[in-house]
């Protein structure tokens, strides 16, 4: 994710990181090179260079226009109900640490507390390392004890296992009578919502935008741009490269940012942050039983992305 604070107009005219910018500029050097061909075609060879009709170019456009907005208002719909569902995550990690503190009636430095704060904050990291395909061991071993890590690792869903372990403690206090079913149901919703959690990020991850979708918007986008600069030649003459590469950077930066908002779990820079979205959520754990030992905060390098 690009975290930046806010800078002048003039010199967001120039943003590199984070402005896709990089994507799209061999197709656009391509539409350029073919802005030249025509400006040349028209003055040097134009029986051989037809001249276009720009009101087809129009009506194409407009259409085009309103597929890639309905694309990218898709793409930008899991982007924000992902956002909304680590926000979501992050509540209820602190809710459960609330009841675990003060409905069980054990102290802030019980070794109880204190492992199911911890199965919390590992929950979170499984996720994170689930959905980008990573690795979680390192995470999980500084949480939670070295055979409870290979028994987690060797699930095919590890946050759903971890959820059972939160269960089963939960139950454990209402077997011990520190509160009843009422309230070990009030802790049992809790853990429900995050298996929500868990499964909308699965439906997000899983399930990608219909395929043909992605095939007629880039066929249909490079075609258009690479046939406009013959069709604008006839009505702005020598303008026809600059004029083509700006409207083609629109289409294609469009086509761009909507494919990295896609999959908003991945380490793009349009990305969620998901390893500092960890970290605050362990930090909030951390805070409730007042301890001393939090993870440092992650920042935004120097091209301005948090991760």
């Amino acid at each position: 994710m690009i975290v930046r604070p806010k800078t002048t107009w003039f010199r967001m005219l120039f943003v590199w990181h984070g402005s896709v910018l990089h994507r799209v500029l061999a197709p656009l050097l391509v539409n350029f090179l073919l802005g030249l061909l025509a400006v040349w075609g028209s003055t040097h060879a134009s029986h051989f260079f037809p001249h276009l009709n720009p009101v087809p170019f129009s009506l194409i456009g407009v259409a085009l226009a309103i597929f890639v907005s309905f694309r990218n208002n898709a793409c930008y719909a899991r982007y924000w109900e992902a956002r909304t569902l680590w926000g979501s995550m992050k509540n209820q990690a602190r809710d459960l640490a609330r009841f675990a503190i003060t409905v069980t009636d054990l102290p802030k430095d019980d070794p109880q507390v204190a492992r199911a704060l911890n199965l919390v904050a590992a929950f979170v990291y499984a996720l994170k390392h689930q959905l980008r395909d990573s690795d979680p061991r390192d995470s999980l071993a500084r949480l939670l004890d070295g055979e409870l890590v290979e028994d987690i690792l060797r699930r095919d869903c590890r946050p759903q296992y971890i959820l059972e372990c939160l269960q089963q403690q939960l139950v454990a206090w209402c077997r011990q009578g520190r509160y009843g079913d009422i309230l070990l149901e009030s802790g049992l919703r809790k853990l429900d919502t995050l298996n929500a959690v868990l499964g909308g990020c699965e439906r997000i991850r899983g399930t990608p935008l219909p395929y043909a979708y992605d095939v007629l918007l880039h066929r249909t986008t490079y075609f258009y741009c690479a046939l406009l600069p013959f069709g604008l030649i006839g009505s702005i003459g020598l303008a026809t490269p600059l004029i083509s590469v700006f409207i083609a950077y629109a289409f294609l930066a469009w086509h761009a940012i909507a494919s990295e908002l896609e999959d908003p779990f991945g380490d793009e820079p349009n990305d969620l942050a998901l390893a500092s979205l960890s970290v605050d959520t362990e930090r909030a754990l951390r805070q409730a039983v007042d301890a001393r030992d939090m993870p440092p905060r992650l920042l935004p390098d120097l091209d301005f992305r948090l991760r």
